[in-house]
């Protein structure tokens, strides 16, 4: 009886940890726009780690090599002001950045996009805004 027991809290266990597992595993992300595209994943932190937000990894991609403009990662963490990263003309950067808000200990809101930088006199050209909630 004791072995049934035991074989049944730790299948809970293994399937539960799986759960967790799945819940946290990385998600494709994938934006694009005319002459710029962020291919990578993202995953939200758990709140035992620090700093706990949204943790984005992959690449920032100039693909109009010849127009001579520039490209950037728009980020906006909760309610603060936009955030900007900017990228490498004629090149890729590599991305591996977690978005948090030191003022709480759990981020649950990051909007994203990718735009082209087209100088002063033209506006930026840039993707749809993302939202990523944490539930």
């Amino acid at each position: 009886m004791r072995k049934l027991a035991t074989a049944v809290v730790a299948a809970g266990l293994f399937f539960g940890g799986m759960g967790v597992a799945m819940a946290d595993s990385p998600n494709n992300l994938i934006m694009r726009t005319p002459g710029v595209a962020f291919v990578g994943n993202y995953a939200w932190q758990p709140t035992t780690k620090v700093p706990s937000g949204l943790h984005v990894e992959g690449e920032l991609r100039d693909e109009s090599d010849n127009d001579g403009h520039n490209v950037y990662l728009r980020v906006k963490v909760e309610e603060y002001a936009w955030g900007e990263l900017r990228g490498i003309q004629r090149g890729d950067l590599k991305v591996n950045k977690v978005y948090t808000d030191g003022a709480v200990l759990k981020t649950k809101e990051v909007r994203m996009q990718v735009c082209l930088d087209r100088g002063s006199l033209r506006p930026d050209h840039c993707s749809k805004q993302r939202l990523f909630s944490r539930k």
